[in-house]
């Protein structure tokens, strides 16, 4: 490496957050980038370890050390080749992605991991800013024609791996704009959408063709699609989200989180929310069920919104605020995690039973709850309520959805309601149709998702062919 001794001359430094008071007024992304020079002398803090344990958090194969290097050499653009050629998409992981590859630090032994996701946004907004990231196209056509479906992470990496060997990629999104969750549920704070209208431009002067309100197994065929491409990548993500079938459940002023931030998202666009009813939490008692990722962005919404209080609740018991490493590390730990979303307001409550919904007129008023114990069991005498204007339920995805394109082609599932397939082939029960992503696997990150259509692509590519040059 670069710098031998760097872990112990140079202190963790990673990026910051704009203050609460500041941020909670607006939509816009409120992270403050490090100084080029800083971010160099964090990169020189990689040890070089015997075995890189970053690379066994890292599910999209980040040569972590590697660019690491570069940088500290002030090679930005070595460093974004490097980054590129594993990772198709590094400005939106080095935005949203919560960092495994950290976890998996040998220095996070000492709590003190190098910082690996605020050196990969560097790298590529770097990048993008000396131009360095242009359309790559292929230099021969093969004439074969793939159809993608879903346009998340998943598609738009498998999308953009197959165009460049060659193949017509065409990806049929039933949303007026590319981006999966990416746009239509990651809040713009979290995630600009500049950011991937960027990428979709280079993908369509590389050769993809995006077909938009083409929803599959509803306004489009899907038997139309396989009989007239060559390949078929199923990419529409796991979008079935869990319900809470309990008393009450039909009041109105209760919404799945994912009717509630789309919502926004085409608000800031200036996108047309159609028949949709409009959801706000604009002078409101929300509470958020559910204490994930997706809860995390409910609540960085409502407040923005100017809900009057924000309450979380989480069934499973409070995590320990400090993972023992010796037991953990470097695997992802169970810990107490605050997002910048929690911090700006909301209370949180765990081990919490939510039992029944209680209404006037016909709208959520109250929640009764209960403890509960590890067992998910109400615990006796622990009932209390809440005020509840608004419920928004974020207890995550059970599997993709199956009416329309599911139904419409009957492939196998496997015993949680996932489209079946391995990760060598990707192939379904069906002739020439392949699955990657949520949809595969189930509710995941988007490190898997760029991960499992780069490999997707792969397997398409040599199934085509009989051969490929693409990387898995």
């Amino acid at each position: 490496m670069g710098k031998v001794t760097g872990f112990l001359e140079f202190e963790r430094n990673d990026r910051d957050y704009a203050p609460v008071e500041e941020r909670v007024r607006h939509y816009r992304e409120f992270v403050i980038p490090l100084p080029d020079d800083e971010v160099k002398k964090q990169a020189a803090r990689c040890m070089s370890c015997g075995i890189p344990y970053c690379h066994n958090g890292c599910p999209v194969n980040n040569q972590i050390p590697d660019w690491n290097d570069l940088v500290y050499l002030s090679d930005w653009r070595g460093a974004a080749r490097n980054l590129h050629s594993t990772n198709n998409f590094p400005e939106v992981t080095g935005r949203i992605c919560p960092a495994p590859c950290e976890a998996s630090c040998t220095l996070n032994l000492d709590d003190n991991p190098v910082t690996i996701k605020t050196i990969e946004c560097a790298i590529v907004d770097r990048a993008y800013a000396e131009g360095w990231i242009v359309p790559e196209p292929p230099a021969i056509k093969t004439g074969k024609k793939v159809a993608i479906i879903g346009s998340g992470p998943a598609g738009l990496a498998c999308a953009q791996q197959l165009a460049r060997a060659g193949h017509d990629a065409h990806v049929f999104e039933k949303s007026a704009k590319a981006g999966g969750l990416l746009r239509y549920g990651i809040p713009d704070f979290k995630l600009e959408k500049g950011v991937i209208d960027t990428r979709v431009t280079q993908m369509e002067a590389e050769g993809v063709t995006f077909h938009y309100k083409a929803h599959v197994g509803v306004n489009v065929p899907a038997d139309r699609l396989v009989a007239e491409y060559d390949a078929v990548v199923l990419a529409g993500g796991a979008e079935k989200p869990r319900d809470l079938p309990i008393p009450g459940r039909e009041l109105k002023g209760i919404h799945f989180a994912m009717d509630f931030l789309p919502q926004q998202n085409r608000r800031i666009s200036g996108e047309a929310l159609g028949k949709a009813e409009p959801i706000l939490a604009t002078g409101k008692k929300v509470v958020v069920i559910g204490g994930g990722d997706t809860g995390s962005d409910c609540i960085g919404t409502s407040i923005r919104q100017g809900a009057v209080s924000v309450t979380n609740f989480e069934i499973m018991p409070q995590p320990p605020e400090h993972e023992d490493k010796l037991l953990t590390w470097p695997d992802w730990p169970l810990k107490l995690r605050t997002s910048s979303s929690h911090e700006e307001g909301a209370k949180r409550d765990f081990s919490v039973m939510t039992v029944e919904f209680v209404g006037e007129g016909g709208k959520v008023k109250k929640i009764r709850c209960a403890r509960c114990d590890d067992k998910f069991k109400p615990i006796a005498g622990t009932e209390f309520d809440i005020e509840a204007d608004l419920v928004l339920l974020a207890m995550g995805f059970v599997h993709p959805v199956h009416e329309g394109l599911v139904k419409a082609l009957g492939p196998d599932l496997d015993a949680r309601g996932n489209v079946k397939a391995d990760t060598d082939a990707y192939r379904t029960s069906l002739p020439k149709v392949f699955v990657a992503g949520d949809m595969r696997r189930g509710q995941s990150l988007v490190v898997w998702a760029i991960r499992e259509g780069r490999q997707c692509a792969h397997a398409v590519d040599k199934y085509l062919m009989g051969t490929t040059l693409l990387p898995r």
